[in-house]
């Protein structure tokens, strides 16, 4: 609920292509009239300019194609102005980007796209709030730590058992849980 709410109270979507040396904006107001419709090179400053541009327009909404690396300097240029982020996975993005005329594949096609999406199909939107973010890396962290606890303790246990039942079960084990090692076995004259 909340959710629509906020999506509700936006005025511009800015749909970002994030590129390595230059953005590619798209702005559209909530007609779907175009705003802005330009290549931007990878710049704190003319990004600042951009968004503080298109708050005379009110409420933005500042979504991403790649939220991480190359999509860093955007997603955190609008934060710290103050403008909600969220992003569109790749997946929905490559569905929705089927529906729309034209096979090519261009920066420009991607952010109004990307804008497009945000106006009219939030559902399709990814949060990017900070403490998503954290809640999420705490519980891979939790599974990885859980993972390897689990793998030391079978290791352990089956050591354990392994060494009252001679050196051959614990060959065994090794070349298991480590791939690569030759198998002696069959180089042994009997």
């Amino acid at each position: 609920m909340q959710e629509n709410q906020q999506h509700d109270s936006v005025d511009v979507f800015v749909g970002v292509d994030v590129g390595k040396g230059r953005y590619h904006t798209v702005a559209l107001d909530r007609t779907g009239k175009h705003l802005y419709n330009k290549a931007l090179p990878n710049d704190e400053a003319i990004l600042r300019a951009l968004i503080t541009e298109l708050k005379t327009h009110e409420q933005l909404l500042f979504v991403v194609d790649q939220p991480a690396t190359i999509g860093a300097l955007p997603v955190a240029v609008a934060r710290d102005e103050g403008v909600p982020v969220a992003y569109l996975p790749g997946l929905a993005m490559r569905r929705i980007a089927a529906l729309h005329a034209g096979e090519a594949k261009t920066d420009a096609r991607d952010a109004a796209i990307i804008a497009e999406a945000a106006r009219s199909m939030p559902h399709t939107l990814r949060s990017l709030r900070v403490a998503d973010f954290w809640t999420r890396a705490s519980r891979l962290i939790g599974m990885r730590m859980a993972l390897a606890q689990s793998r030391c303790r079978t290791l352990r246990s089956f050591r354990r058992s392994s060494s009252f039942a001679g050196r051959g079960p614990r060959r065994w084990a090794q070349r298991q849980f480590q791939p690569g090692l030759p198998d002696q076995s069959e180089h042994r004259q009997h």
